[in-house]
């Protein structure tokens, strides 16, 4: 994923300006830019649904996202209705009967009679009383949403906030139709309506997205008012914090870097019943702590101080100070909704007097969002590993999807199978590229906290048995050297008191033992505990050259030198540095060094260099000298050397691991809809499954990407710097191109392998599962479609009637749309700051991290809409006779799907299942018996698959665990 699907997509402008029936506008009634083209787009439209296509499939037809594709036909709609009304009008006043217009404008006599309908001056009037509200709201709110489900929240029908939208048109306002994706799933898009004056451009809502708000409560006493989105932001004073800096003696801030120590009983500083938790807090207005909060000892921290910060500072550095200078705090970033650059959530307190106050500690992360993390391996840890493991677990990941497909294909209600299958397609295509495999058995994902007094091969796991051996692993990941073997002590005083009996999802470690995990430190990084029993596991100490090696010493930069960043900060220049893009490079020479056999003097090599390149702009390390003396240059030729079938040179990633979610430039491609527009082998390939493409042929000006900061312009760099390819144009015309996976453009996964052994497990695991998309895409093709009984729709009218249950529940689902979107739009908001802080989030190797990271930043942001408290966003709940209507055809499929939208698609997935025999499907059966004879217990098997253990023992004929 790129940075443009959190920065959003913009799609054409739709933007017609023509006259009300007032001819109150600037030009005729239904000039547009092309009042015909909208008639001929519509026709187009209707054409391709007679054929049998899916709305779904006319919109990428049209090169349509779902929702670009209904705002379209609503907005030519609305502007074919428009230029009818006026044409009914004049064709009245010359006598014409309502018989002969209708002919003429090719609509029934009941809509013409509604055209000339008295009562439509009336509606005028209040189409114009409501778009003056909203004009007046305009010069206190410049960007407007009003969109889907508005119109309930005004108290008006959806018919006159159309209207409202085109008078408005004419009197010279934009309305602009923008694709937001979706904070949790930036594939999808939401589709935002938005209203300004007429002097803003799409480029100037593109820029100000976090300023959309919708109007609500625009018919209250005070209508200018919309919902706080936030608290304020509460500070602390500095005076109440004191630095442990880095002195080089036992338990100096370095070995404790990250951890911030709260003194207990403090009534503001409480954690509210947790033992530790990642935070941000303000200080001073200005500056904030970020890192890992607990208790502290209040017999070693200093008289008059609440709070020890542990940095990695030498004493000297001052705790704040101006925003380009170095200071130990961070100073906050110029946004008042998100000065920290990172998802947080707010929580009261309550004071002594019982009077509630924001807490001044913003919670980043605690065990209920770690407890939510996907646990996976990656092939970044596998591929390190016997090939024996890797084959094993991935054969396990492979038996979950047989095991979904298996079940989406039961299911009984069309629409659902199609879309369930249709989804569940793309993702076995993602999961061919980014080649995740199964969890080990009760591995799980755990913050780190320093336990100074715990030996160095020892590790405090509450989770885990007294005594029994783990492993840690921590990303990025770059080979065993970097795997501790440890053995659980939860008798440690330290822990028990800094972590607690019961810690969920947290573990403490030395200093020694964070080394070894790449330099890691405690302001929140996590690892994965793998328990070793039954598993056969690499693991080794650290490397001679990397034992209590540190970056900093080597490579920190004299203050007079250009900083560690791609951009300028005040007076001092950067050096072009893009973390994200350096570390992917890192991070792939040190996979293809590894399969390739490179000794450990050389991975020594690049792992000092790799080193240095995650910490460098944390501590302002001179990466390209770094670069020069580990000699990068050399390792690259050596082991990243390969000459494409096409014989161009490359110098980059090698094997099938690092390449698979690389970029690569292929000529630019349209995907064909309508089996009969496609020729008889296509139609064939179609058949079994598979997208057909074919090139455009489309030229455009050719454009050079530039990756030297010294050749760029101030401007290019700032964009350089937040993650952007830079490119210019050269002049000229060449053959457009667009820009592929590498996993995703070829039809055979080899063709990425350099043909060593683990390359090729891999190979087979990813063949198979765009085997498995292919043949979701063939089962989904062959399921019909819901079809609408009239008979069934009087029936149930009780429920799908326009004053029936299951109306009244869409209803109030589209009512909370507005505050669903204005979530959105905070939330993306704040995913974008979060990525432009940390370019490294952009790797596809951190997907799993920004997917968590979006999920709460929405969740944060619906709770800011809802004035601070918990809110869910509203589902509807189906009854089982509003199921039975449904399953009966009571209602269109364009009407279940809106009720999909607004559902738990789970529990609909549940009702649509085919009543359950007593046997457990074969497939589920299969995959059980696959992850025991791997050593997975019985119990953690039937949690996986939600099914008691003795059920599962019943069903496998085997006896149950003691």
């Amino acid at each position: 994923m790129d940075e443009q699907e959190y920065q959003g997509r913009a799609t054409d402008e739709f933007i017609e300006h023509y006259g009300t029936p007032r001819h109150s506008g600037r030009y005729p009634w239904g000039s547009g830019k092309n009042p015909q083209r909208s008639r001929n787009w519509l026709q187009r439209a209707d054409d391709l649904a007679k054929q049998g296509l899916s709305q779904k499939e006319i919109a990428k037809a049209f090169k349509l996202s779902s929702g670009d594709y209904r705002a379209m036909r609503k907005m030519y709609s609305d502007q074919v209705d428009a230029e009818n009304y006026m044409k009914a009008q004049k064709l009245h006043a010359k006598q014409w009967s309502n018989v002969a217009i209708a002919e003429e404008l090719g609509v029934s006599e009941g809509t013409v009679r509604n055209y000339l309908n008295p009562n439509r001056k009336k509606r005028e009037n209040r189409v114009k009383n409501v778009a003056d509200n909203l004009k007046e709201l305009l010069k206190e709110k410049p960007y407007l949403d009003i969109g889907e489900g508005v119109y309930q929240q005004l108290g008006v029908s959806e018919e006159m906030m159309r209207s409202v939208r085109l008078y408005l048109q004419d009197e010279g306002y934009n309305v602009f139709n923008y694709q937001l994706p979706r904070t949790s799933n930036p594939k999808q898009h939401i589709n935002l309506v938005v209203l300004t004056d007429g002097d803003k451009t799409k480029a100037d809502l593109s820029n100000n997205l976090s300023k959309v708000t919708s109007p609500d409560g625009l018919y209250f006493e005070d209508y200018g008012e919309t919902a706080r989105i936030r608290k304020p932001i509460p500070s602390i004073d500095s005076k109440r914090i004191a630095v442990n800096y880095a002195t080089g003696k036992p338990g100096d801030g370095l070995e404790k870097d990250g951890v911030i120590e709260i003194r207990p009983g403090v009534e503001d500083l409480a954690l509210g019943g947790r033992h530790y938790a990642q935070v941000r807090i303000g200080v001073d207005g200005t500056h904030y702590m970020k890192g890992m909060a607990v208790y502290g000892d209040p017999k070693e921290m200093p008289p008059g101080v609440d709070i020890v910060f542990n940095s990695h500072e030498h004493e000297g550095v001052p705790m704040t100070g101006p925003k380009d200078a170095v200071t130990v705090l961070k100073p906050m970033k110029d946004d008042a909704q998100n000065p920290f650059g990172a998802s947080f959530r707010q929580w009261d307190y309550k004071d002594a007097d019982g009077k509630e106050h924001v807490s001044p500690i913003n919670i980043v992360n605690d065990d209920e969002d770690w407890e939510g993390w996907k646990k996976n391996l990656s092939s970044q840890f596998l591929s390190k590993q016997m090939p024996a493991v890797a084959k094993k677990q991935l054969d396990i990941r492979y038996a979950e999807f047989v095991d979904e497909f298996n079940e989406y294909k039961s299911l009984t209600n069309p629409t659902l199978k199609k879309q369930f299958l249709e989804d569940f397609a793309d993702s076995c295509d993602s999961a061919a590229v980014h080649l995740k495999a199964a969890a080990l058995p009760r591995q799980g994902a755990f913050a780190i906290l320093p336990c100074l007094t715990l030996k160095d091969n020892e590790v405090y796991a509450p989770m885990y048995d007294n005594g029994e051996e783990v492993i840690l692993v921590r990303h990025p990941h770059e080979g065993t050297f970097q795997i501790p073997r440890l053995i659980v002590n939860n008798d440690n005083p330290e822990g028990k008191r800094v972590i607690g009996n019961d810690a969920q999802h947290a573990v403490g470690i030395t200093p020694y033992t964070a080394n070894q995990l790449s330099g890691a430190d405690y302001d929140g990084d996590t690892v994965l505990v793998i328990p070793t029993k039954g598993q056969k596991l690499k693991s080794g100490a650290p490397l001679d050259g990397l034992k209590g090696y540190n970056p900093s010493d080597f490579y920190s930069r004299d203050p007079n030198d250009p900083i560690c960043t791609g951009k300028s900060t005040g007076t001092k220049k950067g050096d072009g540095f893009n973390k994200g893009i350096k570390m992917g490079e890192a991070s792939n020479l040190i996979t293809d060094m590894t399969i390739k056999g490179a000794t450990l003097g050389e991975i020594e090599r690049a792992v000092k260099y790799s080193m240095c390149v995650i910490d460098a702009e944390k501590h302002n390390l001179d990466w390209k000298k770094a670069y020069n003396e580990n000699g990068i240059a050399d390792l690259k030729e050596k082991y990243q050397f390969r000459v494409d079938e096409d014989g161009s040179v490359h110098k980059g990633a090698s094997t099938l691991i690092s390449r698979a979610k690389g970029p690569r430039d292929v000529p630019e491609m349209k995907e064909v809809y309508g089996r009969s527009q496609m020729t008889p082998e296509e139609q064939e390939r179609y058949d079994n499954g598979e997208r057909i493409f074919r090139e455009t042929g489309r030229t455009k000006k050719e454009r050079k990407r530039i990756d030297d900061p010294e050749k760029m312009t101030q401007e290019e760099r700032d964009r350089y710097a937040a993650g952007e390819d830079i490119y210019r144009d050269t002049g000229k015309i060449v053959r457009a191109t667009q820009r592929m996976e590498n996993m995703a453009a070829v039809k055979d996964a080899r063709e990425l392998s350099s043909g060593y052994y683990i390359e090729e497990i891999y190979a087979d695991h990813a063949n198979r599962m765009k085997a498995l998309a292919n043949e979701a895409r063939k089962e989904a093709r062959a399921t019909g479609r819901l079809e609408q009984n009239k008979s069934a729709a009087e029936t149930y009218k009780d429920v799908v009637g326009p004053d029936g249950t299951l109306a009244k529940k869409i209803a109030l689902a589209e009512l909370e749309a507005p505050k669903n979107r204005q979530a959105e739009l905070i939330a993306n908001s704040v995913m974008r700051a979060t990525i432009q802080a940390n370019p490294e989030l952009k790797k596809s190797d951190n997907a799993d991290k920004r997917k968590k990271l979006a999920a709460k930043a929405l969740e944060n942001a619906r709770d800011a809409v809802n004035g601070g408290k918990h809110t869910k966003r509203y589902q509807i709940e189906l009854s089982d006779r509003e199921w039975e209507a449904i399953q009966a055809g009571a209602i269109s499929e364009n009407k279940f799907k809106t009720v999909i939208r607004y559902s738990d698609t789970s529990k609909l997935k549940q009702r649509a299942l085919p009543r359950q025999s007593n046997r457990m499907p074969a497939s589920t059966r299969s995959r059980a018996r696959l992850m025991i004879n791997n050593g997975y217990a019985l119990s953690t098997v039937a949690k996986e698959l939600g099914v008691s253990a003795s059920s599962l023992a019943k069903e496998l004929n085997i006896p149950e665990e003691s």
